[in-house]
């Protein structure tokens, strides 16, 4: 089934792509949330003028992720944790933890969004990237001290 993304989508695509995918797909998940039109005849004519809205759209969530991308490396991220003698953390730093200190700070940021390699385990600084965009990715630097 082939439908016209609505919304960025990691996994298929751009605004304005006509992309095929799985009919249960496009049924069940991305026609209901809106993320897709079907690609229809008097839709793909649409298309034309909707991508100009779309380009707009995609720009302007662009521009917002860069304003936000500023503030977020600007924020010095401070959590401290109980460690043992050689710095090792009982525990582990997650990306639910950071999504957490984001959130108190007045950040809506999706923990998904927040890209760790592995979890952290010991104190020290850290530099950690957010993806708050396809084409805008943070880094965040944080810093991990022993209670």
């Amino acid at each position: 089934m082939k439908v016209i993304l609505n919304e960025n989508i990691e996994t298929l695509g751009h605004i304005g792509d006509i992309v095929k995918v799985a009919p249960g797909y496009a049924r069940n998940y991305l026609l209901p949330k809106k993320l897709a039109i079907v690609a229809t005849e008097n839709n793909a004519k649409a298309l034309e003028h909707a991508k100009r809205q779309m380009a707009y759209k995609k720009n302007k969530a662009t521009d917002a992720a860069k304003g936000l991308c500023a503030k977020l490396e600007a924020l010095s991220i401070v959590l401290t944790h109980k460690a043992g003698e050689e710095g090792k953390l009982f525990g582990a730093v997650t990306n639910m933890e950071i999504a957490a200190f984001l959130k108190a700070n007045g950040f809506d940021i999706d923990r998904k969004s927040i890209v760790l390699a592995d979890a952290i385990k010991h104190t020290g600084e850290f530099t950690v990237a957010v993806k708050l965009h396809p084409e805008v990715t943070a880094t965040l630097k944080i810093t991990v001290t022993a209670a």
